[in-house]
């Protein structure tokens, strides 16, 4: 088992000033989309052309079922749908991907 002084921590490395730190900082900064996916259906183009305003297309999925959060097509954690204390939509964390870890790593 590694003694705790000699674990790397995350933190430390952004601290020091090397210039691959200063770059690795950099990206701590860049915006990406989070793609939060509920359910899907498959509808035929018939079905498709049919819709209107007040149309509803159900889902594969049910309220309460888990929500996938994707960056690029990437699964990187799973959660549940909140309501917000302004009243928006949100998603609550309740599972990290491993291939997440992976891509950090």
């Amino acid at each position: 088992m590694a003694n705790p002084e000699e674990i790397q921590h995350p933190e430390n490395d952004r601290r020091e000033s090397t210039t691959a730190n200063k770059y690795r900082r950099s990206i701590f900064n860049v915006p990406v989309t989070v793609t939060v996916s509920i359910g899907q259906a498959r509808l035929s183009v018939s079905e498709i052309l049919e819709l209107r305003p007040e149309s509803v297309v159900p889902l594969t999925s049910r309220i309460d079922d888990p929500v996938n959060i994707s960056i690029e097509n990437k699964l990187i954690a799973r959660g549940e749908l909140v309501e917000t204390e302004d009243g928006s939509l949100g998603v609550k964390i309740t599972e990290i991907s491993e291939q997440a870890g992976d891509a950090i790593a």
